[in-house]
């Protein structure tokens, strides 16, 4: 037999290693070219990693929640022809596009997994990211009776970042598992997110389905039992985010320092003392701008889009960008020059399961404003379901930051690396005002500056912020500066 090892690819964007997160096989399973295999993290995204070659699964090289360099051997699979082990490898760098191309080509979001947390009761129809219902393909899976080593050690990884759950008192009327002590629970993807949302862990559930498989009634029974643990909220994972809640006699969660955590210290620390970093504050009244949203969401330009502030706010901070092009720019330390960019690419902080990340918009001062809420909604969804790729995140000229969503007034935002300005745009509220001599009741809110004063002086960061004030209190500005 010919058993070949696949190494682990070059992700590009300088990354060199990437987490196992979790594996789409198991020894034993066919697989055909292009399946999806596993899903990796690296310090900037998610990505799912399709396999170019068909045959046997022989050993899982590497275990879920390692850290592993480039190049590393992760899996091994024979051809089912003579010859002697050779490596398997794909190719030495693969694309951000590339690799998305090939995972949403294979996606299997209606296949039964062992690993994560989180999903429709078996037989149910199912959205994926192809289309509907069971994936076809001429693969075929072992029986799932038995448990790897690795299973069991992810498990046990599982359980020491999240608290256990008491089983059901009832043991006389559950359902028989066909599960090994401490292995992965087996369930689709559907009935994955659906326990996740509610905070429940699926190796505590039993499953009544062949194998014992777990359903979404058999979730909805581990919770009306009352014996789910305390949810975490929004779209969280365990592994990402400590639950506010620790578990019976702890005093202490220590949580690894690792993917986009790691990286966006380590780019805060280095933006904060490298580039000198000014702040500048204004509060202004957005009366018209809010009227403007109103007319907007009844536009049936607009229809089956999300209109909100930030959306005319983002458009403000494009024309003041062109109005004020020294704002939209780079310092390159080597050449000792400051790189003026003549394009957009405007980055929208997103805090996520994963940590905060900054994808941004290219090229969005060539949008309209209808193709800029399209984007920007497909630019959050994207992040939040973990899915954002590393081309999306790096090449940034300037970013917006939305503390008003958390009901934050304002703050002194950090510099995104290598941009010049970050605008933070606060709460929206109702406040009194001062119109024509007469208090008002007026919608207001406060955006905050803070540049790098190697590029922006006192009064170009000034210039900027007050045009991007003036479009806000009057949007028809954006129609003489536009």
């Amino acid at each position: 037999m010919a058993v070949r090892h696949f190494n682990l690819p070059d992700p590009g964007e300088g990354l060199v290693e990437a987490e196992i997160v979790t594996w789409k096989v198991k020894v034993g399973d066919l697989v055909k070219v292009n399946d999806v295999f596993v899903e990796i993290e690296t310090a900037k995204s998610l990505v799912e990693l399709p396999v170019p070659y068909a045959g046997t699964v022989t050993a899982l090289l590497v275990s879920e929640g390692d850290t592993v360099q480039v190049g590393t051997p992760i899996i091994s699979i024979d051809n089912g022809l003579d010859g002697d082990v050779a490596p398997l490898t794909a190719p030495s760098t693969m694309t951000a596009a590339g690799i998305a191309d090939a995972a949403s080509a294979t996606a299997k979001d209606d296949e039964i997994e062992v690993g994560n947390t989180g999903g429709a009761a078996s037989g149910e129809r199912v959205a994926n990211l192809v289309g509907y219902g069971p994936r076809v393909t001429s693969g075929m899976r072992r029986s799932r009776k038995t448990v790897s080593p690795l299973a069991t050690t992810t498990a046990q990884v599982n359980q020491a970042f999240s608290p256990v759950p008491a089983q059901p008192a009832s043991l006389a009327a559950a359902p028989v598992s066909f599960r090994s002590p401490g292995a992965k629970a087996l369930a689709k993807p559907p009935v994955r997110k659906f326990a996740k949302d509610r905070g429940v862990d699926l190796s505590q559930v039993t499953g009544s389905g062949e194998d014992g498989i777990v359903s979404r009634a058999d979730v909805e029974a581990y919770v009306a039992d009352g014996s789910a643990a305390a949810s975490v909220s929004g779209t969280g994972s365990s592994k990402d985010i400590a639950p506010a809640i620790l578990g019976a006699g702890e005093r202490e969660r220590r949580i690894p320092i690792k993917g986009v955590r790691k990286i966006t210290a380590q780019a805060m620390v280095a933006s904060a003392f490298t580039a000198p970093h000014v702040t500048e504050f204004i509060t202004v009244d957005v009366s018209d701008t809010m009227n403007l949203l109103d007319r907007l969401k009844t536009d049936p330009e607009f229809r089956d889009v999300k209109v909100s502030p930030l959306l005319i706010v983002a458009k403000a901070l494009i024309i003041a960008s062109g109005r004020n092009p020294g704002i939209n720019a780079t310092w390159d330390e080597a050449a000792q020059e400051i790189v003026v960019k003549n394009y957009v690419n405007l980055g929208i902080a997103a805090a996520t399961p994963r940590g905060l990340i900054v994808p941004n918009i290219k090229d969005a001062d060539q949008m309209s404003l209808r193709q800029l809420a399209d984007a920007m909604a497909n630019l959050v969804s994207t992040a939040r379901e973990g899915k954002t790729q590393p081309a999306a995140i790096s090449g940034g000229s300037i970013t917006i930051t939305n503390v008003g969503v958390f009901g934050v007034d304002t703050g002194t935002p950090i510099l995104n690396t290598g941009e010049a300005a970050i605008l933070a745009f606060g709460v929206v509220r109702q406040m009194p005002w001062v119109v024509n001599g007469e208090i008002q009741v007026r919608w207001v809110t406060q955006l905050s500056l803070s540049f790098d004063h190697r590029m922006v002086d006192g009064d170009l960061g000034s210039r900027f912020l007050a045009d991007v004030a003036a479009i806000l209190h009057d949007p028809s500005r954006a129609l003489v500066w536009g």
